[in-house]
């Protein structure tokens, strides 16, 4: 095992609990609502609840819940995204449950959108054939989402919320199994907590990258300390770069989304020359799913040696974009587009991991008594492309899961656990003040953005090989006491993680595509 701390740290708070929930996004929130009321429960927050992957989540939740739509609809549909490389029974598991807990946000309040006859309002998005995607807000699905389920978490009396806690490391007592974990409280000290059940729904690791939809947050802390813990990950090479973030002349913290459910509403792709040019390249055309979306968009940029193309949506009146798109409709128009008479400038961005912490059916790891669910596990369910608006649903079905196998497995719960030792660990040297992560973490993301992006090349990979195993093991020779020296640690850990990953598969496959 290798761990983010080091010998000289001093843990000034402990804590005990059956089960600690990292991430307090959709999937950390809705595991903690369905965890057993007799188990104390602690979600750790790295920052406040509106600071998540789900909170900024445009699209929607599909699940087949129409008349004119069944689960076996959904799993082919998934299951082609998926380029064959989906875990079927994982599918099963989702569009067969996948209905049962919307009808539970329903009924814990989750203010869908209804249409003109107070029905549940379904629309459609790539890749889907039948529509099945249902809104919150219009376009703030995961916001609207995570504020109806966040006040039900907050009044169950056996969870504690704690925010402003950054994990750092997983500990494991001499069987290999998990017995507490290493957190930092408000980047100025730590706290040692004692716990049998750590879930892991930290998010994504946009962050890894130069431009991504994620928050600044998205730092891939699960998925660096469950490689540091030795759990197994599986599909990492299979990341999502959405076809079309809002594209802005300066760089920007976190890229602005332009939803899939632009296009299902009838966005067309075009260049400068107001040229379509998803017409013959997929039989779905805008609908197509996301990778070979993208890849069109960076072939047409490369031809036309533009950095960027056109979603045009002014076939649309402006009453309905403000009503459907309330929060696109609003940034655009304060950058001075109006969609409902301008073309919308798009560029491929980082946005989504189809792999993560490997899990069974029930969100377990290869550690005992270690779960995952939302983007940082793999379920199996997104295969080498994620079938858009199934990434939320997969939250609630596997939270859900890792819930119940939890209570199932409660064993001694409330019982007095022993304070887990931290292991002997080497003290590492104290950087001088010139060290410069900000740096490091930009030349990171450089080289991901460059070399491991929509396109890829072997020649790329191991040039970002070098690079991101060079900064690893330059982060692994020092220490400092701070939350961005651990961010800056774990993308480069995740970075060179998905590299390997990506060069071990020399094939192109959905999301993963190799120019000869």
């Amino acid at each position: 095992m290798e761990y983010a701390i080091d010998g000289t740290i001093k843990i000034e708070e402990t804590a005990q609990y059956d089960v600690v929930i990292v991430g307090a996004g959709l999937a950390g929130l809705y595991t903690a609502l369905n965890i057993d009321g007799e188990l104390s429960c602690c979600i750790l927050a790295k920052e406040g609840l509106d600071i998540s992957n789900s909170w900024l989540a445009q699209g929607g939740i599909a699940a087949a819940v129409s008349n004119d739509d069944a689960p076996t609809f959904h799993l082919e549909d998934t299951l082609i995204a998926g380029a064959g490389l989906c875990d079927e029974a994982a599918v099963r598991v989702l569009v067969d449950e996948g209905p049962r807990d919307i009808a539970a946000l329903v009924s814990r309040g989750v203010p869908f959108d209804l249409d003109e006859f107070g029905d549940l309002e379904i629309t459609r998005e790539g890749g889907h054939r039948r529509n099945r995607i249902l809104h919150a807000g219009g376009d703030a699905t995961g916001r609207e989402t995570v504020k109806a389920l966040a006040p039900l978490v907050a009044r169950r009396p056996n969870v504690t919320l704690c925010e402003h806690a950054c994990f750092f490391d997983v500990i494991t007592d001499t069987s290999g199994a998990v017995s507490g974990l290493v957190a930092r409280k408000n980047d100025k000290y730590f706290q040692l907590i004692s716990t049998r059940n750590i879930v892991l729904a930290t998010g994504g690791i946009g962050q890894v990258y130069g431009a991504s939809t994620n928050p600044s947050v998205a730092t891939g802390d699960g998925l660096a300390a469950a490689i540091r813990a030795g759990a197994k990950l599986r599909n990492i090479e299979f990341i999502q770069f959405h076809p079309t973030g809002l594209w802005s002349p300066r760089p920007e913290n976190r890229e602005f989304l332009i939803s899939e459910a632009v296009r299902g509403e009838g966005g067309l792709l075009k260049n400068r020359e107001g040229v379509r040019f998803m017409e013959g390249a997929h039989e779905l055309g805008e609908l197509a799913p996301r990778d070979i979306v993208a890849r069109a968009i960076v072939r047409e940029m490369t031809d036309t040696g533009e950095d960027h193309v056109f979603v045009d949506i002014t076939s649309k009146s402006e009453e309905f974009l403000k009503r459907r798109f309330p929060t696109i409709y609003s940034e655009c128009l304060g950058r001075g587009i109006n969609i409902a008479r301008d073309y919308i400038p798009v560029t491929p961005v980082q946005h989504y991991l189809m792999g993560g912490v490997e899990t069974d059916l029930n969100a377990r790891s290869t550690i005992p008594g270690l779960y995952a669910c939302g983007e940082a596990a793999y379920t199996g369910v997104h295969g080498a492309n994620r079938l858009a608006s199934n990434s939320m649903l997969e939250c609630l079905v596997f939270g859900r899961r890792a819930a119940e196998d939890i209570g199932a497995r409660r064993g001694g719960a409330g019982a007095a656990l022993t304070v887990p030792q931290i292991p002997e660990i080497p003290v590492r040297r104290r950087p001088d003040h010139g060290f410069d992560f900000g740096a490091l973490r930009a030349r990171i993301q450089g080289i991901m953005s460059e070399c491991c992006f929509v396109i890829r090349t072997g020649e790329g990979l191991r040039r970002a090989l070098d690079e991101t195993d060079a900064a690893l093991r330059r982060l692994r020779d020092v220490y400092v006491d701070s939350n961005e020296y651990l961010e800056t640690l774990n993308i480069a850990t995740v970075a060179k993680a998905i590299v390997e990953a990506a060069l071990a598969r020399p094939e192109s496959i959905g999301s993963h595509y190799m120019a000869l």
